[in-house]
């Protein structure tokens, strides 16, 4: 291996690291946005539920590459600042897949038995204690799953970036594939280094849900290490001694 072949591999290892960090800046964004449009979406009052619905079906029935392309290209025109392509994808992705995540938390709210609001309302809870110490911790362990899909599925929309020159591990492969004719490896890599990562985002998500589940009881019992009796097991009635009555 030449030593520009390696300085264009060690790129395509920096690409992981930004992939990294635009997945957690997106998924940050992604989460405020999901709990705030998705509990406004529960909102007593029409009007912010159909705000918070209009957002939610613009941004699901928007491509999101071609909004990326309008925050890097169109938005400077009406407000006259650049952002850098970085942020721009930041934004982008948190916006979309924070709309996806919005009916995940509207959903899990919505499977909430009612009785337990009732209770909430027994013991003189506001509204926003109702939300915070009744509903959403028992909607919190129906969300995990969900979200760790939305996860999975930000983590591989980071792609999108290599269109605007960002040095994600897609645009480090087209620079290493164009300097060593190598296709076939060089997409199997990052093939193998997407899995590794999203593997990896699943099994902290895995631990999040025993958690989410163990703080409302519903943890799965650990499987008893004693081992069973090796002997034969008796049933029914004992035999009678010998000599005793019959």
């Amino acid at each position: 291996m030449t030593d520009i072949t390696w300085g264009l591999w060690e790129l395509l290892l920096k690409g992981v690291w930004i992939t990294v960090q635009l997945t957690v800046y997106s998924a940050a964004l992604a989460a405020v946005v999901a709990f705030g449009i998705g509990l406004a979406r529960t909102h007593r009052r029409w009007i912010v539920r159909f705000l918070s619905g209009a957002y939610f079906e613009i941004f699901r029935g928007t491509s999101a590459l071609i909004l990326m392309f309008w925050m890097f290209f169109v938005l400077p025109m009406g407000f006259g600042w650049q952002l850098v392509p970085m942020w721009a994808a930041v934004l982008t992705l948190g916006l979309t897949y924070g709309a996806y995540g919005s009916e995940v938390v509207r959903g899990a709210i919505a499977a909430v038995p009612p009785g337990q609001r009732e209770a909430g309302i027994a013991l003189s809870f506001s509204p926003g204690q109702q939300l915070r110490k009744v509903v959403l911790p028992q909607a919190w362990p129906g969300m995990v799953p969900p979200f760790n899909n939305l996860l999975i599925e930000l983590l591989k929309g980071t792609s999108l970036v290599s269109i605007l020159g960002v040095g994600d591990i897609a645009f480090g492969a087209s620079l290493v594939r164009n300097a060593t004719a190598q296709s076939a490896p060089v997409y199997t890599i990052i093939l193998v280094m997407y899995f590794v990562l999203a593997f990896t985002l699943t099994r902290g998500m895995r631990a999040v849900e025993r958690h989410a589940k163990a703080g409302v009881g519903q943890a799965p019992a650990r499987r008893s290490r004693l081992r069973p009796a090796t002997g034969p097991v008796v049933t029914g009635t004992a035999a009678p001694a010998e000599g005793e009555a019959r």
